[in-house]
């Protein structure tokens, strides 16, 4: 008798025992379940988009040609020239353009009072076909200009394209950081004003 009981002991220690361990074995997965949850919760690092850097301004393709430049540093005065005259409603619309965008220093070596004489209200007229004249309808990458190729402005009249030497020239302005795109197009900074000669 005293062994029946031993044996129903030891059953019912042993079965207890293992209940005891399936309910641990049950919490594990839960807590494991509950640290994914945690991790998958947590907000993701957003990367940062590939761009080119200009004028101490990352331009992204995300941005529009005006959004672009504006960041730029090197390019305050084309920024201020757009806005005078009237074109940056047109650089920020869905049309693709390619714009030749001279920088702080071209605008510079213009004769003295030239691009405050340009900025009055009573140029406006003169500064958007200056301004035009660096404009071509289309997306144009420096892949797609060829020595000798003839490119239509908004203006009107034709830029000539140069290539020697790996060094692209648009009427002898040179291309000094080309294919920064944005989202309606194609900027390439160049290191001089073009000037038109109507």
């Amino acid at each position: 008798m005293k062994g029946k009981i031993l044996s129903y002991l030891i059953l019912a220690c042993t079965s207890a025992s293992l209940l005891g361990a399936c309910g641990n074995s049950s919490d594990k997965p839960a807590t494991e379940a509950k640290d994914s949850m945690t991790v998958a919760e947590q907000p993701m690092t957003p990367k940062t988009e590939e761009g080119v850097m200009v004028g101490g301004a990352n331009m992204v393709p995300s941005k529009n040609i005006v959004e672009n430049a504006a960041g730029s540093a090197d390019h305050t005065t084309l920024v201020t020239a757009v806005q005078a005259a009237g074109l940056a409603a047109t650089l920020s619309s869905g049309g693709l353009f390619t714009v030749l965008a001279p920088t702080n220093a071209a605008f510079d070596n213009l004769p003295k009072g030239t691009v405050e004489g340009l900025l009055k209200p009573d140029q406006k007229e003169k500064l958007t076909g200056i301004l035009t004249y660096h404009i071509i309808p289309g997306a144009l990458k420096i892949a797609d200009l060829k020595d000798g190729q003839k490119l239509k402005t908004m203006q009107g009249s034709e830029l000539t394209v140069s290539v020697k030497d790996g060094v692209v020239k648009i009427e002898g302005a040179i291309i000094t950081i080309p294919d920064v795109i944005s989202s309606n197009g194609v900027i390439h900074v160049i290191d001089a004003v073009l000037m038109p000669k109507k």
